[in-house]
């Protein structure tokens, strides 16, 4: 959301005396992407009903993008952007999703070359600004961060511009350039204003001014986000904001997830969308940090509204992939990755099932391994470039198999699968 990608975006926030529910989604998922006045998954699938008869449309791939960004489901996201990228690679908006997608899922040195390439085809710092600000909050890049913020102030992102820019001066220690910041959003009754608030309070340790204002709108909830909001001052820059933004705490053993999402299917979409409240295990994590080891789960597969077969966004056209190398992998090298979670060991299993849907198409393709921090990748490849790996995923898809390019950094120890 797996990592992230497994998919855990989200902060559900219920407002107090309403049933409104109030998501704090990657800044490229905001927006008039749609025409209509539509949930998310209404979108979505209006989306892919339009790709089903038209796969290179790329406005609806970029729709699509968009709408499962902000559903919280970043694999597919990354597929459509991807397919959007294939079809006008000369356009910044799937680079701009790419790399929102990548922030998405907790990997923010990922996310920075996608959006140096969006800006040098055109975009500006505006429109993906609210995103890569989050990318340099991830990585403790305060001032960096606040600048890309304020860039995109005057952009469609604003109001979520806003929020970030308040939470990253919260986690500098400006409290009150903070408050000051996020008051045009609480003058006019911003709903995620409120929970914005007290995470700026308790980022600068202000507990009780906190939970004051957390109980002021999640009053049946605030008590189990007490420790939350407790622990957060005692978190390094990068850690504080992954954990009020993602929803991403740090545990003994690395990086833990507040919950996991369940795979959707938009085949029926109901009127409201729904998402996981990654805030709503934060208690439970902090009480056994163990228990909230994200499992690795194989991509979901997608369909098209009132289709009973998988809809083909391409013709599947197999091309032999780059001759595999040794394990010692020169760097920035593009894969396609399947799979990934905290345990490296379930790999090997999860590998042999996902080959197992079509051996003849995995015949001669090994698995690798890339380790990070957090988690572990499950990877094929490496390839010639972007649209060999592109092809192979297309291919995969055909299948029933969601995979996604993946460019390594000079850090990342990528190893043959088997051997880590």
């Amino acid at each position: 959301m797996r990592g992230l990608m497994g998919i855990r975006w989200g902060l559900l926030l219920a407002c107090a005396g309403a049933a409104a529910v109030v998501t704090a989604v990657p800044a490229a998922a905001q927006g008039s992407y749609s025409p209509y006045n539509e949930s998310p998954a209404a979108a979505l699938a209006r989306y892919v009903r339009t790709l089903a008869s038209k796969p290179r449309d790329f406005s609806a791939l970029i729709g699509a993008g968009r709408s499962a960004l902000e559903l919280g489901d970043t694999q597919a996201a990354a597929g459509f952007f991807a397919r959007a990228d294939e079809v006008s690679p000369r356009s910044p908006l799937p680079q701009a999703g790419m790399g929102a997608v990548s922030v998405a899922n907790g990997e923010p040195l990922a996310a920075l070359p996608y959006f140096t390439r969006a800006q040098q085809l055109g975009a500006p710092v505006a429109a993906f600004g609210c995103d890569r600000g989050l990318a340099y909050d991830l990585l403790g890049r305060q001032a960096e961060a606040q600048a890309d913020y304020r860039a995109a102030l005057g952009g469609l992102d604003r109001d979520e511009a806003r929020r970030r820019l308040a939470l990253s001066l919260a986690i500098s220690g400006k409290q009150a350039q903070a408050l000051e910041t996020l008051a045009p959003l609480v003058a006019k009754g911003d709903p995620a204003a409120g929970r914005t608030r007290a995470f700026v309070l308790a980022l600068t340790g202000d507990a009780q001014g906190a939970m004051s204002a957390i109980s002021s709108v999640m009053p049946a909830n605030s008590a189990s986000l007490a420790p939350f909001l407790q622990r957060l001052p005692t978190l390094q820059a990068s850690q504080k904001a992954a954990a009020v933004n993602l929803g991403i705490f740090p545990d003994g053993n690395g990086t833990a997830y507040a919950s996991a999402a369940p795979t959707r299917n938009y085949a029926a979409p109901t009127s409201g969308s729904v998402m996981t409240d990654r805030l709503a295990g934060v208690d439970e994590l902090l009480r056994g940090p163990s228990q909230a080891a994200a499992p690795v789960s194989q991509a979901p597969t997608w369909q098209a509204p009132a289709q009973k077969t998988q809809v083909a966004y391409a013709a599947p056209v197999r091309r032999q992939v780059a001759e595999q190398k040794s394990a010692s992998v020169p760097p920035r090298k593009v894969w396609l990755q399947l799979a990934s979670g905290p345990n490296a060991e379930a790999l090997p299993g999860q590998f042999r099932r996902i080959r197992s849907k079509d051996p003849e198409l995995f015949d001669g393709m090994k698995g690798y391994v890339a380790r990070s921090p957090d988690r572990s990748r499950l990877l094929i490849g490496p390839f010639r470039g972007p649209s060999d790996a592109q092809t192979f995923a297309q291919d995969l898809e055909s299948v029933g198999i969601n995979a996604f390019s993946w460019t390594n950094s000079d850090s990342d120890q990528i190893v043959p699968l088997g051997t880590e």
